[in-house]
């Protein structure tokens, strides 16, 4: 365990100076007395809150970068979106400071597989009645979705998300029903300033015959996806026939045809494999590569994780949803995933019958490893790297974002310390996995744009967005003609 008590390490990084001696009193929060004190008063053209440099002091900087290190007391620049410097104590005369004193400073969260557009069913589920639990409440009302049906769901589960410390996603659209429908959602996405990958998938109740809409899929492509990285796009495939019964599946065939066309536009593939390990099946069929992301590692082989690590396929878990499932379902295979060095990510699946919490993963994650290999190590703090760096791997985004390294895109997150479920923190690690909860979460920054502050949203009207979603549901369930 990294003692956080010791000498405090020097460190130069970056093109700032950094100067020596005792930090200056930081300022309350941020000089500024603005909602946007930190990225500049002026509004970006969508509403959202301008970049601008500010200087994060006296945090507890947890960095994911094994170069950079961690700082039991350090500051973060950073300037225009970019991560400028890190270090024990940074000169940067023209930036806003803000204080974070009592603060744990990290990168944020990076999620992997998250079912946006059926964050609004929650009023209308109900745990307790089997034929109201989330597979036949989606099933059910996934084909009444209208376009702005999935816009109001897809930003619902974003604000809930972004309360909780997760800057990055992967919103796995398995309910694309037309082109209106995939342009909502990726406007949820760029209305509410997260970073994140657009899973284009096909219509709840669709046809299993026909292959998805490689036409559309490019389309978006060109419309929808810019230089500045912040939307990307990928697939997310229905399950292979004999894969999986909670869902339509298609044929072997059909996987071909379909992960073929995006292959053809460089785009990744995700795919559910949620009873029975399909990894030989798609392996045999050469349809395994890098650019494959599969989710709810439950039932893999040793033969089975040799093959993925030898392929580069990524595997995302769930916990939460996962730990429900019947025993004779496969249990969770984190550890024997990391040794096989298959590379491993965290999801939160569905925010419809449970919350976007994160830190619940990680905790849910460690307990269950605990609980099921107690003779085999894992450190929270591999659990934080699974959570943030391990997250931006799996999407491809590792180059941009998951940790605090200068030159990378400032997505962080800064987290109180000082809250009555917190206080008082030794290490750093243990306090965010036995500990933390989304409610701990001060300050939240996607780009370098400030989209939390004092735990509240700077450019987004939480009420609005609640109640949005809350009137389309009940919509769509009359359409439906759900009770």
């Amino acid at each position: 365990m990294e003692d956080f008590s010791i000498d405090r390490r020097k460190l130069l990084l970056g093109a700032t100076a950094l100067g020596a001696g005792a930090l200056a009193p930081a300022a309350a929060r941020a000089q500024d007395a603005g909602t946007t004190a930190a990225t500049g008063t002026a509004a970006a053209a969508n509403g959202l809150p301008s970049r601008g440099e500010f200087l994060i002091k006296g945090a507890t900087v947890l960095t994911m970068d094994d170069t950079v290190g961690d700082l039991p007391v350090g500051d973060v620049h950073v300037r225009d979106g970019e991560i400028v410097a890190v270090g024990e104590v940074v000169v940067a005369p023209n930036a806003t400071n803000i204080d974070g004193n009592g603060m744990i400073c990290m990168p944020g969260i990076v999620e992997t597989h998250f079912h946006l557009w059926t964050c609004s069913v929650r009023p209308l589920a109900n745990s307790n009645v089997p034929e109201k639990g989330y597979f036949p409440i989606t099933g059910t009302l996934g084909p009444f979705y209208e376009p702005d049906d999935a816009y109001d769901s897809v930003r619902l589960g974003l604000a809930e998300a972004l309360a909780g410390g997760v800057t990055s996603f992967q919103n796995w659209a398995h309910n694309t029903r037309s082109p209106e429908h995939a342009d909502a959602e990726m406007r949820a996405m760029r209305d509410m300033g997260v970073r994140g990958r657009f899973a284009y998938g096909t219509p709840q109740k669709g046809a299993t015959d026909k292959p998805m809409d490689a036409a559309d899929l490019a389309r978006v492509q060109k419309e929808w996806i810019t230089p500045d990285g912040l939307l990307t796009l990928g697939i997310c495939s229905r399950n292979v026939a004999g894969n999986n019964a909670q869902r339509a599946a298609i044929s072997i065939e059909m996987a071909q045809e379909d992960w073929g066309a995006a292959r053809k536009l460089g785009l990744p593939i995700t795919m559910h494999t949620s009873s029975g390990s399909p990894v030989k099946m798609l392996d045999d069929a050469g349809l395994l590569g890098p650019d494959v992301q599969l989710v709810h590692p439950l039932m893999t082989s040793e033969d089975d994780r040799k093959i993925l690590a030898a392929r580069g396929v990524s595997y995302s878990t769930s916990p939460l949803g996962e730990a429900k499932r019947a025993k004779d379902r496969g249990e969770i295979q984190l550890a024997e995933l990391i040794e096989a060095g298959v590379k491993v990510s965290m999801s939160i699946d569905v925010s419809a019958d449970q919350n976007c919490d994160c830190f619940n993963c990680m905790r849910l994650l460690y307990s269950l490893h605990k609980h099921r290999l107690p003779d085999v190590p894992l450190s929270t703090k591999r659990l934080v790297q699974l959570a943030t760096i391990d997250g931006a791997r799996d999407l491809g985004i590792d180059q941009k974002v998951g940790s605090l390294t200068p030159g990378k895109r400032a997505d962080i997150i800064l987290i109180r310390t000082t809250d009555p479920n917190m206080a008082p923190v030794g290490d750093p690690y243990d306090a965010l996995i036995n500990f933390a909860a989304p409610s701990n979460v001060d300050t939240v920054f996607v780009d370098g744009r400030m989209l939390r502050q004092n735990g509240q949203f700077t450019a987004v009207d939480f009420r609005e967005v609640a109640t949005k979603a809350r009137e389309s549901i009940f919509e769509v369930a009359k359409r439906a003609g759900w009770s």
